[in-house]
């Protein structure tokens, strides 16, 4: 039993790992810097182009805007959760209760058809938004596969062997 705690507990410090790596700074920082690119636009120049439209993509506009940023602010609580491991201010246990709170799969955008008809800046956040959701994902998926989903530690064969050997002994 506790082989397979052992196993367990290295298991999680790989996990763990993966908030100290230099790819979830590039990640962290791809999904902050998109987060503030996002608030800019559509404090500046999103405003402009959206007073120009007509009352339906105006709309359309102001539902997408909407949905751009509660997926991001999702990512953001995502990221900032994980730099907290990576800062050992918590454990990724903790942060995995923590998460819950996060709803990865918020806000997912409209039809494309409706997508086309809005500013192309606003086009190119929402697809940017939604590759990162979809890198946060896999790596969430990952990183909190609870251990009753992992493959069992040890030798697969012994149960086959004491069966054989019950039958024979007999």
């Amino acid at each position: 039993m506790s082989e397979r705690l052992q196993a367990e507990g290295a298991l999680v410090q790989l996990s763990e790992r993966f908030t100290n790596s230099a790819a979830f700074g590039a990640l962290f920082r791809e999904g902050m810097d998109l987060v503030e690119e996002t608030a800019a636009y559509l404090d500046g120049a999103g405003r402009t182009e959206a007073k120009a439209l007509d009352r339906a993509v105006s709309l359309t506009y102001a539902t997408e805007s909407m949905r751009l940023t509660t997926r991001l602010m999702q990512l953001a609580s995502w990221l900032l959760l994980h730099r907290a491991v990576k800062e050992g201010e918590m454990t990724l246990v903790q942060a995995n209760r923590e998460k819950t709170k996060v709803k990865l799969t918020a806000a997912d955008p409209g039809p494309v058809d409706t997508i086309e008809k809005l500013p192309q800046q606003l086009q190119d956040l929402i697809a940017r938004s939604m590759s990162l959701q979809s890198r946060v994902r896999r790596l969430d998926s990952s990183i909190h596969t609870p251990p009753t989903d992992r493959a069992p530690i040890g030798n697969p064969l012994v149960p086959q062997l004491n069966a054989l050997k019950a039958a024979f002994e007999q």
